[in-house]
């Protein structure tokens, strides 16, 4: 599975497990209540799609209860073994892993009551398909609760730092190579709606924060590991390695700073 773990964008390494952490503490009160509003409750059976190291998966299966099931789906080995330990060492054994390629995975018809994901839909080749077989999956009534990027181009520094937008570019540039669309968004809404279902909320979120909001970490986060990738894969020249460096240390690292975060969008749908 080695290659398979190299083919994420920024690897499933140590400091990438950490990074997803910190993210999802920064992002799991706006999680919380998406799912709160979607009616997502005790007793239900719940698909997590894109899983990763499973912060997600363990507040869902402390959400649905001894009753209820979360199914964490990820292709990633060392992403789902420590999705594991951390469930082992909470004593939660209430979710089911599945380890499976998003693109291959096959989910049994009508078998979940929700489905969640976050920042998934724009890293798979075929995010249509995947979506068709989630919403398969989801009961009549049920729910399809997701966050992703509606237009990362908003991740700007105030003031501007030309180095960093020419980051945030590259950035862009290398999803896309990889064979994402880091503004799926924009087609998910009226995706779920060729599939049956009713969007009962969209709502953009987008952010101005300073080196003191807890926020901060998100992105900040990013930016050294998110380097390092571009310049081992060529997305960035690595003669201009420590220019980009210097310049996002001190976006990350000026007081004065602030930031515009990249523009994501929530959606709660109802199957009809």
């Amino acid at each position: 599975m080695a290659h398979r773990e190299r083919d994420y964008v920024l690897g499933t390494h140590d400091d990438e497990l950490e990074r997803l952490g910190i993210q999802h503490e920064v992002w799991r009160g706006r999680a919380m209540a998406a799912w709160q509003r979607a009616g997502i409750t005790a007793g239900q059976t719940i698909l997590d799609l894109g899983s990763g190291p499973g912060y997600a998966t363990l507040d869902l299966a402390s959400i649905v209860g001894k009753d209820g099931r979360v199914v964490a789906v990820d292709r990633s080995r060392r992403f789902l073994d420590a999705l594991d330990a951390r469930r082992r060492a909470q004593r939660i054994d209430n979710v089911e892993v599945i380890e499976s390629d998003l693109d291959e995975v096959q989910l049994v018809p009508d078998s979940v009551d929700g489905a969640w994901c976050r920042w998934v839909l724009a890293f798979v080749p075929r995010p249509r398909e995947l979506l068709t077989r989630a919403a398969a999956a989801i009961k009549s009534g049920g729910v399809f609760v997701s966050h992703e990027y509606f237009d990362y181009s908003t991740w700007r520094s105030m003031p501007v730092s030309p180095l960093f937008e020419e980051f945030v570019q590259a950035t862009v540039a290398n999803w896309r190579r990889s064979g994402g669309e880091p503004d799926i968004g924009l087609d998910v809404p009226h995706w779920l709606e060729e599939l049956g279902f009713t969007i009962e909320s969209a709502r953009p979120i987008i952010d101005v924060i300073t080196a003191k909001d807890f926020a901060w970490r998100w992105p900040t986060s990013f930016m050294e590991i998110g380097l390092a990738r571009l310049v081992e894969i060529g997305g960035i020249d690595r003669s201009r390695e420590a220019e980009f460096r210097e310049a996002l240390r001190s976006v990350a690292d000026s007081p004065t700073m602030r930031m515009i975060t990249p523009g994501v969008l929530e959606v709660i749908a109802r199957k009809n």
